[in-house]
């Protein structure tokens, strides 16, 4: 459990990328303002298993681009395996706002009613020299791919995702947005 504890220590927490995004914009880049709010919600999480060992977290990201902040919220279950850490996408609980959710809005949800997602392939991470990386590539249809690349150290989250479309990226940055602990 250590390694879990290691490793939810690093991600969770308030990030934002503003050191990246203005380093973009004097460049003249185009790039997201990005915040990620991680926080553990297994206290909401009702009737887990006596021997549950994995930690639930909310994840809330917001992206703003030209103007407008666009809310992604996600709800992951972190649990440490034998070769490395193991992160699992879940389902937004059933009659939560998917547009809105966040740990502060999140009811209790009972932990035999939540759904694991079936397009989201578990992303594996692995440690090394106090530093985890990792991810996965989801299938979500036969001609959509999304791609997740993170690493997690003590000074910040560097996460790469992509969306492809036969083959074509819709969406995603070439360079991984570095998010630094607020």
């Amino acid at each position: 459990m250590m390694k879990l504890d290691n490793f939810i220590n690093m991600m969770t927490g308030h990030f934002n990328n503003k050191e990246q995004f203005d380093n973009m914009q004097r460049e003249g880049k185009t790039y997201p303002y990005a915040e990620h709010i991680n926080t553990i919600c297994n206290e909401k999480i009702l009737n887990l298993p006596k021997d549950f060992n994995g930690k639930f977290v909310v994840e809330e990201s917001y992206y703003e681009t030209n103007g407008k902040r666009h809310a992604s919220p996600h709800l992951f279950l972190i649990t440490e395996k034998e070769d490395g850490i193991v992160l699992y996408s879940y389902e937004i609980p059933e009659g939560e706002d998917k547009s809105t959710f966040s740990y502060d809005s999140m009811k209790n949800a009972d932990y035999t009613e939540l759904k694991k997602s079936e397009k989201f392939t578990p992303a594996l991470y692995h440690e090394k020299d106090g530093i985890w990386e990792g991810g996965s590539t989801s299938q979500f249809s036969p001609i959509m791919t999304f791609k997740l690349w993170e690493k997690f150290s003590d000074s910040c989250l560097e996460v790469s995702e992509s969306m492809e479309v036969n083959g074509k990226k819709t969406f995603g940055y070439d360079e991984p947005i570095i998010y630094k602990r607020v």
